[in-house]
């Protein structure tokens, strides 16, 4: 969904605009907010098949403070950004566009936050463009933690031919059962009566009721042949996670800038072993874990991920 002003849709969004700007032949959208504000730029890269709509209760947030600009990345399952290529929403091709939409738009040194896989995403862009991120926000990244040998050995000797056989099966997959997985998704954002326990459960508990209502209808007008753009992001999430993952431990330990890491402690995704590890690495970086709060931070207390991140900008 888009909107000249988001206020159309809710008083609380008022000010964000949605934008289109072409980016080498693919139109790209992107939410855009307190562009009257000074400072650095805070560029919000969103979960994997996911959109910027994800980030919109943080962006309201943060505009009242700063320039925000959140896109949709190619290949997004909900978003608006078209997929230029069957392989688009690749991590490390997600990196290169964004070197390449943030050159359109004449940023430098932004506060990139990644969240998820976006996570992974803006570790990518930041070392290899570290004059287009002066300081780093990642917010229950999806990046690799510890594992046992027998584990690690397994990854090393079936990862590839897995991560070649695996997507083909789950193309087909996603075909056969898109639309009951879109359905099972809209039942989880329902009344809390209809929603599984865990952790994201009391995350999506706590959502705004606006914040729901845009994610369920956006998930309706969802087609379901577009699960398959996920597809190659899954793949390349478990390459970094298991097949690659020295490399991008190396990638991790080559950051050069201010780095904030974000976690809820009730994330069942990126746990605390992997948080742990990720600050023995990197003891440099400054953390700050929610208590409360699971995978779905931005999602759930965007107001206190906010005051976190400004905090520490302060």
């Amino acid at each position: 969904m888009r909107y000249a002003d988001w206020g159309e849709r809710s008083p609380r969004w008022a000010g964000i605009r949605s934008r289109v700007i072409d980016v080498s032949g693919t139109g790209v959208h992107y939410l855009s907010a307190g562009q009257d504000r000074g400072g650095p730029v805070h560029l919000l890269i969103h979960p994997m098949a996911g959109s910027a709509s994800m980030w919109m209760d943080t962006v309201a947030e943060l505009g009242s403070r700063v320039p925000v600009i959140a896109p949709d990345l190619p290949g997004s399952v909900v978003g608006h950004t078209g997929s230029p290529h069957p392989r688009a929403a690749r991590a490390e091709l997600n990196a290169r566009f964004l070197r390449v939409f943030t050159g359109r738009l004449g940023l430098k040194a932004t506060v990139t936050h990644g969240w998820s896989m976006g996570g992974l995403v803006a570790v990518r862009f930041a070392a290899s463009s570290p004059d287009r991120v002066g300081r780093l926000v990642l917010a229950c990244p999806t990046l690799p933690g510890p594992i046992p040998p027998d584990e690690a050995a397994f990854w090393r000797f079936a990862g590839r031919p897995l991560l070649v056989v695996g997507p083909v099966l789950l193309r087909g997959v996603l075909r056969l059962a898109g639309r009951r997985m879109i359905e099972m998704k809209l039942r989880a954002y329902a009344g809390p009566g209809t929603r599984p326990g865990g952790s994201s459960a009391d995350d999506l508990g706590r959502l705004s009721p606006e914040m729901r209502d845009l994610l369920m209808d956006e998930l309706r007008a969802t087609d379901p042949r577009r699960l398959g753009d996920a597809v190659p992001a899954l793949a390349s999430v478990i390459s970094s996670l298991y097949v690659e993952r020295d490399a991008v431990h190396r990638t991790i330990g080559r950051l050069g800038m201010p780095t904030l890491l974000l976690a809820g402690a009730r994330d069942e995704l990126v746990t605390t072993a992997t948080v742990e590890d990720l600050l023995a690495r990197r003891p440099d970086w400054a953390h700050r874990v929610f208590p409360s709060a699971g995978h779905l931070l931005p999602l759930s207390e965007p107001r206190d991920y906010v005051a976190a991140v400004t905090g520490w900008l302060d």
